[in-house]
């Protein structure tokens, strides 16, 4: 059986919603959602979560304080810093 050819449709005319952003002329200032001290506080945190994996991988002793103990609380730690940030309510500058 073969294959029909059709027409290309006609153009739809599209709204003032639908046109590209240069064209429209309701200029608003950006607003970010996360502001520049939200940023800081979660590249502290990877750091800080950074810094725990790296105590983990330590010495040879595998059962020692610094790997059971104080290095998930390092991770731990950067973790909470880290959805701090996030929550964390940017200032608005105006």
């Amino acid at each position: 059986m073969a294959q029909q050819i059709t027409k290309p449709a006609t153009p739809v005319k599209t709204s003032a919603a639908a046109k590209p952003l240069a064209k429209q002329t309701d200029a608003r200032p950006v607003s970010f959602v996360f502001g520049k001290e939200n940023y800081r506080l979660f590249i502290i945190s990877i750091a800080i979560v950074a810094f725990g994996f790296f105590l983990m991988s330590g010495s040879t002793d595998i059962y020692g304080t610094t790997k059971i103990v104080i290095a998930p609380l390092v991770v731990l730690g950067g973790f909470a810093v880290g959805f701090f940030a996030i929550f964390k309510k940017a200032v608005k500058v105006d």
